[in-house]
């Protein structure tokens, strides 16, 4: 089996006793050590109206992360497009690629990263932006190529620039729409892996070639814990577990230190619906790591793997990215 990139997905997650401001401190930090240990790029995800969450501006947190590094690649996992104009975020993300050549990914989402009523704010009561998805693109594109250039409307400094498309997605919905675009496909098998098998398999069945892309690239992201011994890494992945209840139970609170787990999770139905929602996580030593993620990656056949890692302790963290590394480094 062939060594595959692995790369980083962050949210800048607020944790217990701390701020937005070092939650956006210990994210450059990750990426800082992601980039030393050779991953391969690190993406900040959308979202909105979550309090103990920092990456809501997405496009100013990548600038900021890319500047705090050199050469590893930074993106968004993902752009909420129904959020937002395409041309707005062409001008955004024309402006980081110009900042940062060959540094810049643009990951598209559907969903709105959010509850209902903030989607409504953000989409200014347009609840149908959503179905224009990709026809969206399709003008993101447009105001990316050298075809625009005698359009009434073009996107500056966009226009000519080449920062790789993906499409991101939850369901099989977006993989036959990544397949008929010949765009990338990343899979969030972090916290909806229940259609991710299929939903690869219709991608590389259906897929046509594009002027970006010859043939189907599949990066799939799962939550992984590493540490010394797997007893440690149970330990640590509790703050998972709770972070998940949290978001199951509509109490969501900053991510906590590790320990118990709380009262809910043993109520059946929260259970279920947690442990469906972490059938893609991998957590033990690097022996483990090595046996579990290999066996995953040769069963898929991705071509990429990104990884969300939820630990408490920061130092803690950056050696599960370690581990992480040791452990593939060795497949």
């Amino acid at each position: 089996m062939s060594k595959i990139p692995i790369s980083v997905l962050e949210l800048a997650p607020i944790p217990q006793g701390g701020t937005a401001a070092t939650a956006i401190e210990r994210t450059v930090e990750i990426a800082q050590h992601a980039e030393a240990l050779g991953f391969y790029r690190i993406w900040l995800a959308e979202h909105h109206n979550m309090e103990f969450i920092a990456s809501s501006a997405t496009s100013v947190l990548i600038g900021h992360v890319a500047g705090k590094t050199s050469h590893i690649r930074v993106g968004s996992g993902g752009i909420m497009l129904p959020n937002h104009s395409p041309l707005v975020i062409a001008e955004q993300f024309g402006t980081l690629a110009s900042m940062y050549p060959n540094r810049i990914d643009l990951g598209l989402g559907r969903a709105p990263g959010t509850d209902q009523q903030t989607a409504r704010v953000l989409r200014r009561d347009n609840m149908d932006t959503a179905y224009h998805f990709p026809k969206d693109v399709e003008q993101l594109q447009l105001y990316f190529s050298e075809e625009n250039s005698m359009a009434q409307v073009r996107a500056f400094p966009a226009e000519g620039i080449d920062v790789p498309i993906w499409i991101l997605g939850s369901s099989t919905d977006s993989a036959y729409l990544a397949a008929k675009m010949g765009l990338p496909y990343a899979f969030a098998a972090h916290f909806a892996p229940a259609q991710f098998r299929a939903a690869i398999d219709i991608y590389r069945k259906n897929f046509i070639p594009s002027s970006q892309l010859d043939k189907p690239y599949v990066m799939a992201c799962v939550n992984v814990v590493g540490a010394d011994t797997d007893e440690e890494a149970a330990f640590l992945r509790s703050s998972l577990i709770r972070m998940f209840v949290g978001i199951i139970t509509n109490r969501r609170v900053p991510l906590a230190p590790p320990g118990p787990l709380p009262e809910a999770y043993q109520i059946p139905e929260i259970r279920a619906m947690a442990d469906k929602m972490l059938a893609c996580s991998f957590y033990g030593s690097q022996e483990t790591l090595q046996h579990q993620l290999g066996n995953f990656i040769e069963e898929t056949g991705i071509d990429e793997l990104m990884v969300a890692t939820y630990i408490f302790d920061g130092e803690k963290k950056k050696k599960s990215y370690s581990i992480l590394k040791q452990a593939l480094s060795s497949l």
